[in-house]
């Protein structure tokens, strides 16, 4: 492989010749040691510099916050602000280990560091503990750590994961997942759904629809807010039948059984039910392979009559355009569970045209960090 030294030192003709050349020109270290002197290019260098460190700490900030949430700091300092030497007390930390912990929390501003080396709860901490779930997700998060310690094998599919084993259901095993690891994935997954559901049904409206199936509807979330906003609305929710136990029981205390049929069962291994005239799969495609997801698509296409709508939402790549949430985290994050993707709303679009369906829209995506929404319409 050639040194930078060895990059001819004039532009090639061609726009990507002309990238590449000046890749290695930024590359080469007598030029960042000459662009340091000027002032314009200097601050270009210091800025680049910066950022990079922070994409290089950036998984120590992930294990700072993940230790403010172990250790309930967050929660303790609603009450109002305290000293390291207050909150080591019962928590078997050094008071001065402990203060590090405050100093790095308040750096990233969670914290917000007082008079008399006391530490309060800043707007961006409080704004943890307001997210439904959020604290669930990031203790979640230590599972995805330990895999992300070993990028590359993710990369090779090498091994196991921890990811993988905590979401067994979507390898299709079906009555293979115990109870209690289907009561463990669905709480989780309920816990972080209430924004998806928000943000999804302020994209789509259900006006005008009669009935709605959610497919891999886990615990009800999803349709307990659907339900809620549309009184005249009717539903069912489809999802393994080691998870519909909760979902009746949400159901059932929300008011809204009698509104919803259960049906108990894998989309892998049957036809979808038909009746409704609006189907959603809220998180559900980026958790397969492409050719579950054309099945899936396939089934969805032939139980909804013409004219009827599919609802996809979930956290999607950039395409074009690489974004973080979508093309860093849910990527890597669907890699080590061993199946699925995060798809750009272009590939998913794809995938419904080839079952069938013809029309599209793709609402702004108020958070796209949380979710996106597309919907397509079977041909009348």
């Amino acid at each position: 492989m050639a040194s930078p030294s060895d990059v001819p030192d004039h532009p090639l003709p061609g726009k990507g010749q002309w990238q590449g050349w000046f890749a290695r020109l930024v590359a080469k270290p007598e030029f960042q040691r000459f662009a340091a002197k000027l002032p314009f290019a200097g601050k270009l260098a210091q800025r680049d510099g910066a950022e990079i460190f922070d994409i290089l700490q950036g998984f120590v900030a992930s294990q700072v916050l993940l230790a403010l949430v172990e250790l309930e700091i967050l929660q303790d300092l609603l009450q109002g602000p305290a000293s390291p030497e207050e909150l080591s007390r019962t928590r078997r930390i050094p008071e001065d280990r402990m203060e590090a912990l405050l100093q790095a929390g308040a750096a990233l501003r969670l914290l917000k560091r007082g008079g008399k080396g006391q530490f309060s709860l800043a707007r961006r901490g409080a704004a943890i503990l307001g997210v439904p779930g959020l604290t669930d997700m990031i203790r979640h998060n230590a599972a995805f750590y330990k895999d992300m310690a070993d990028p590359v094998s993710i990369l090779r599919a090498e091994g196991d994961t921890h990811l993988a084993r905590f979401w067994p259901y979507v390898y299709g095993q079906g009555a293979d997942v115990p109870r209690d690891n289907a009561e463990r994935y669905s709480d989780l997954m309920a816990k972080s759904q209430a924004l998806v559901a928000e943000d999804t049904l302020r994209a789509v409206s259900l006006h005008g629809a009669n009935t709605l199936m959610d497919v891999g509807g886990g615990s009800g979330v999803f349709v307990s807010e659907a339900l809620n906003r549309h009184r005249h609305l009717r539903a069912s929710l489809v999802d393994l039948p080691e998870v519909t136990p909760a979902a009746e029981s949400r159901l059932a205390q929300a008011g809204l059984l009698d509104r919803v049929t259960l049906h108990p069962g894998s989309f892998r291994d049957t036809s979808l039910p038909k009746g409704a005239d609006n189907i959603s799969l809220i998180r559900v495609l980026y958790d397969h392979d492409d050719a579950t997801v054309r099945d899936l698509l396939a089934k969805v296409f032939d139980a909804l009559p013409r004219g009827g709508r599919l609802i996809v939402s979930e956290p999607m790549a950039g395409g074009g355009r690489p974004e973080r949430a979508g093309d860093v985290y849910f990527a890597f994050y669907t890699m080590a569970m061993g199946t699925g993707r995060a798809r750009s709303p272009e590939r998913i679009a794809a995938l419904c045209e080839e079952v069938g369906f013809d029309r599209s829209a793709a609402p702004s995506a108020q958070r796209p960090y949380v979710t996106r929404v597309l919907t397509f319409v079977k041909p009348a």
